[in-house]
């Protein structure tokens, strides 16, 4: 049978500020003892998007059997940590910066189950992406001399005179 992982945090908040505190507890159940090799629980954030990932650890904390009453490790446990000030969570176009807590439990024969329960720190406003319009090619109403050529923007579009001033 497959264990079941629970993951609660604190009031069921997931928008935090710097500074603030994070709790909450963790279990696994439906499991034998024998089964269950270590449990971990970790507040992280990780980047996705373009470049290199990156991903780093803020609070981490591992469990195992030689440390538990009876060496049963499927027992509930809490965690509590003070978040930083950054990085703040982030979605841009190109970049986002994600925060969650994770707990993963190690099981016999080299088996890993995990769950992620995602997380807000701090308020940034979402990148959006800004579409430049392209320009238009020239018409007849941009030749020299015409009455909309000195200045004058195609729909969309707004010229400005080039000067060269060495």
């Amino acid at each position: 049978m497959e264990p079941n992982l629970s993951l609660a945090l604190h009031n069921g908040q997931r928008d935090y500020q710097p500074g603030e505190s994070l709790g909450g507890s963790y279990q696994v159940e439906a499991a034998s003892a024998d089964d269950v090799t270590a449990i971990e629980i970790s507040v992280l954030w990780y980047t996705e998007g373009k470049g290199d990932e990156d991903l780093s650890v803020h609070f981490f904390q591992r469990r195992v059997p030689s440390e538990s009453p009876e060496r049963d490790l499927r027992g509930g446990y809490s965690f509590e940590t003070t978040l930083p000030n950054s990085p703040l969570s982030y979605s841009g176009v190109s970049l986002r910066i994600r925060w969650s807590v994770r707990l993963r439990v190690f099981l016999q024969r080299g088996r890993e189950m995990s769950l992620q329960v995602p997380i807000q720190l701090g308020q940034t406003h979402s990148a959006r992406r800004v579409e430049i319009p392209r320009s238009v090619g020239p018409s007849s109403s941009d030749a020299p001399g015409s009455a909309g050529s000195a200045g004058a923007a195609t729909e969309g579009t707004r010229r400005t005179p080039v000067t060269d001033s060495f």
